[in-house]
């Protein structure tokens, strides 16, 4: 499949859903809703809402059904990286090529749009407008995996053990594990479980497109290990090493950088064997686990 084609036309669908979701800039307070707007509108691969409605039409859904949680899961990824590149934390200059939300709009207003982001994505799914025609249990549980897989057992779980792993002389690979697969994986996993619980998956389908999300998100991660020490500041939109000058807890970090790539090629190749009760549906999922491993930025 024409996988550029695809994505092309899955991100302008995205963008402008999310153009009408969102609250505008000249609505009160215009300086907090500037700042959501400036990192949810800064050009993303908008991955997680793609895998979303992928995973959906995966099953035979229709996507309409699963754009507007499609939309929430990428305001809930912007307020990660919000969150992710203040001092207290990754404290990263630069996101996506331009400068940090703290450093355009100062700390506090950079939080705030981060818990707007939050709380307006978990508005945005369970908005009765939405749910006409769709399964009310489907619904709960969809905002209850995208709850669990952005807390403390998913994203910010994960986000804490990276902190407090950070600059130690001693890494362990079941540690890199736990963080990968919490802090990047779960929301990746997250958004095609959702996809396919709104897409009307049954219980086999859906343990398959789960293997293929639990899979596909640590491929993910390593991915972004790799880029870290082998692109370039421009190509990867932030300061290129800054994994290992901070002593990060990282695949490559723990195993090598030429393990690292066979461990990311590794669950390329899960992933693509979890969708094998699929037929040409999943087309859009299989070549997005191998954009994710080949990809350059």
């Amino acid at each position: 499949m024409d996988l550029t084609t695809y994505l092309h036309e899955r991100i302008a669908l995205i963008d402008a859903a999310l153009e009408r979701y969102l609250p505008g800039e000249e609505e009160r307070p215009q300086s907090l809703h500037k700042a959501m707007r400036y990192s949810l509108f800064a050009g993303g691969k908008r991955v997680r809402p793609v895998l979303m409605l992928a995973a959906c039409e995966a099953v035979g859904g229709d996507i309409d059904q699963a754009l507007p949680a499609a939309c929430a899961m990428e305001m809930i990824h912007t307020y990660s990286l919000i969150h992710d590149d203040l001092p207290a934390m990754d404290d990263d200059d630069f996101r996506r090529g331009r400068p940090t939300n703290h450093k355009v709009f100062g700390e506090a207003i950079a939080i705030l749009a981060g818990d707007g982001l939050l709380t307006e994505a978990f508005k945005l799914m369970s908005d009765p407008r939405f749910a006409a025609g769709s399964d009310p249990a489907a619904r709960i549980a969809v905002i209850n995996e995208i709850a669990t897989c952005a807390g403390s057992y998913g994203m910010v779980g994960g986000q804490v053990v990276d902190m407090e792993s950070e600059g130690k002389p001693e890494m362990d690979l079941p540690t890199v594990q736990y963080i990968h697969t919490h802090k990047t994986g779960a929301l990746i996993k997250a958004s095609v479980v959702a996809g396919a619980l709104l897409g009307g998956a049954d219980e086999r389908q859906l343990a398959a497109i789960r293997r293929y999300g639990e899979a596909a998100g640590l491929a993910f991660q390593i991915a972004d290990d790799i880029l870290d020490i082998e692109g370039t500041t421009e190509e990867i939109g932030k300061d290129a090493g800054s994994d290992e000058a901070r002593g990060k807890a990282t695949y490559p970090a723990v195993m090598g950088l030429a393990a690292a790539k066979e461990e990311a090629k590794g669950m390329m190749d899960e992933a693509l064997s979890a969708l094998s009760l699929f037929a040409d549906r999943a087309e859009p999922l299989r070549a997005i686990a191998q954009y994710i491993v080949e990809r350059k930025n």
